[in-house]
Parts: C-alpha cells; sequence; structure tokens
C-alpha cells in the first residue's frame, strides 16, 4: 500500500469496481464465452486469452473472443453468451477474500458499484451473493459511451446520492477506473489483484495502492 494516510473519517462514498475489484468472476466468463464459441463453431479461447479480453464491457469481451470479420457470428454470439453467462455466472464468482467482511464494516459510510459489466449479470451477481443489502446504489454503463474510463457513471452516482467529489474514493483494478476517478477529482484507489496490468495502472499514479484485498480492507477498515 502507498504510504499515505487514507483519510478514511472524510470519505463519506465509496465506489467499487466489480470485476476484478470485488469478486473473482474470471472463471465463470470464460466458461460463458468458451460455451458460446462451441455453440457457434468457433475454436475455443485459453483461459488467459479471456481474462485479457475483460473489462471493457461484454461485447467488446465477444468481439474479441470471435474475432475479427465475423459481424454475424458477433451479434449471434451475443445472444448465445446471455442464455449460458446468467445460467452460470454463480458457479465459481465470489468475493474476493476480506471483501465480505469490508462491506460489512463500513461504519455508516455509503458504497456503490461502479461497473464497466452489464446490468442484469451484474443485479445477478451481487443479488446472488447476498450483497445487495451493501450498496446504495449499482451503476452498470446504459449505452457504450458510459464506458469507463468515461466518467458519467461515477457522475450520476455523485448526484443521486449527494456526495461531492472530494468525498469520495474509486476503488478499481484498471486503468479505466483509475482514469474515470481522477478525470472528475475523486481519490483512487488501485488495487494489485484484480485483472489490470500492474505497471500501467501504477503508472497513472493512483493516490493509493494495494496489492492485496487484506491490504484493502486494513486501509478502509483499519
Amino acid at each position: 500500500m502507498m504510504q499515505q494516510e487514507f483519510e478514511h473519517k472524510q470519505m463519506e462514498l465509496i465506489l467499487f469496481d466489480l470485476d476484478g475489484t470485488l469478486i473473482d468472476s474470471k472463471v465463470d466468463i470464460a466458461n460463458a464465452v468458451n460455451l458460446t464459441l462451441g455453440d457457434l463453431g468457433l475454436p475455443q479461447r485459453t483461459l488467459e486469452e479471456i481474462f485479457s479480453f475483460v473489462g471493457d464491457g461484454v461485447k467488446q469481451l465477444l468481439r474479441l473472443s470471435v474475432g475479427e470479420g465475423k459481424a454475424a457470428q458477433y451479434e449471434e454470439a451475443l445472444r448465445i453468451f446471455r442464455t449460458h453467462y446468467l445460467a452460470h455466472c454463480l458457479d465459481n464468482t465470489e468475493f474476493y477474500p476480506k471483501i465480505g467482511d469490508l462491506l460489512s464494516h463500513l461504519d455508516g459510510r455509503q458504497c456503490a458499484v461502479v461497473t464497466n459489466k452489464t446490468l442484469e449479470y451484474t443485479l445477478q451477481i451481487i443479488q446472488g451473493l447476498g450483497a445487495a443489502v451493501h450498496f446504495s446504489a449499482i451503476e452498470s454503463p446504459r449505452d457504450s459511451s458510459e464506458l469507463k474510463p468515461d466518467p458519467g457513471m461515477l457522475l450520476r452516482v455523485l448526484e443521486a446520492l449527494n456526495v461531492p467529489a472530494d468525498r469520495t474514493l474509486m476503488v478499481g483494478d484498471s486503468t479505466n477506473d483509475v482514469r474515470a476517478a481522477q478525470a472528475i477529482g475523486v481519490k483512487v484507489c488501485a488495487v494489485g489483484y484484480g485483472y489490470g496490468n500492474q505497471a500501467k495502472v501504477t503508472a497513472l499514479c493512483p493516490d493509493f495502492y494495494c496489492e492485496t484485498p487484506e491490504d484493502l480492507f486494513r486501509m478502509i477498515v483499519g
């Protein structure tokens, strides 16, 4: 963790990315992608390939997985993936260690999810993990223009909950999270245990950096 005191009492709101920050969902995502590719008669991808595609929304995930120049199959992939992922999105997905405890020990501070994941999938996972009670807001993109690093979703949460940017912390694993927070003056804590490229994330100079979920718990809860 960066050697900078976390002034937790000043933070009224904590925004969390979902995949790679709160939950480890990559195996279920990859399995649903490969089930989709199999239905389309396309070659399976390695888990590592699919993991590298995660972070910019389901459309980009499937566009990269299907491959360039396959527009017709890409549209069909969107439909097929939805069925597979909704059926399997909780097979292996779970909170990272200490994250459940963190959400239960926020001492009255509000928290929200701000994710590039489709809202339908996001809600099913959060509700399936019994975590909906912890969040004052859950935001996913309403269209592709709102994908982080665009800060629109963050701004919508701040407005809805009436919390200023300087009383808000964003926690995420990717450059998208860091850039979105920095664009509107929200302090940001990057985490090193998720799916993001650590070198690229730290190059953006986030305010805080936590290598492990346990570090994040200690920083926020104490």
